[in-house]
């Protein structure tokens, strides 16, 4: 975390300590999910996907696992809405879904495309209604997000020599 933060490593440990104290409920529970995991070698999202303890894991990794992998749920579960209600979804973007509509349709599905969302939610937390936000992008533009532009670049690359070679 200090190198993260670019600070000395005891200011890394007092906020982490700090943090404790803040959320103490938290704590709790993620040391009662580590607790789980080194107990009955596994963890498992609400919908039953699991994770294997082996010799060495890693707590933190164990500690996150119920995050990322409810999170995976209900973007799985997300995408599944929106798809039966018509909308087109182009792909998962981490915690997102980029879809794609006409414009003249753009609002409406947007729309349906985040009640997917916080149904996707509800179900995967008992009834917490997570919120969305929204980023458009209208052609001739198209979505980047800058931590994927040296795999873009890459890609393309790729394309461009492949194409180059059938021509």
């Amino acid at each position: 975390m200090a190198r993260r933060i670019a600070q000395p490593t005891i200011r890394a440990r007092e906020i982490l300590r700090l943090h404790h104290e803040t959320y103490p409920v938290f704590w709790e529970w993620s040391q009662a999910q580590l607790d789980r995991a080194m107990l009955y070698c596994s963890l498992q999202t609400v919908f039953g996907w699991p994770i294997r303890v082996v010799a060495g894991a890693n707590p933190r990794s164990l500690r996150n696992f119920p995050m990322q992998g409810n999170g995976s749920e209900m973007l799985r579960l997300a995408c599944c809405l929106a798809t039966e209600r018509g909308i087109e979804v182009c792909c998962p973007v981490h915690d997102a879904l980029l879809i794609l509509a006409p414009l003249d349709q753009l609002e409406a599905d947007i729309a349906t495309a985040r009640e997917a969302m916080r149904e996707a939610s509800r179900l995967v937390l008992k009834n917490f209604e997570l919120t969305t936000g929204t980023t458009t992008v209208e052609y001739p533009n198209r979505y980047a997000d800058k931590r994927g532009a040296e795999m873009w670049n890459k890609v393309m690359a790729i394309l461009a020599r492949s194409t180059a070679e059938a021509a």
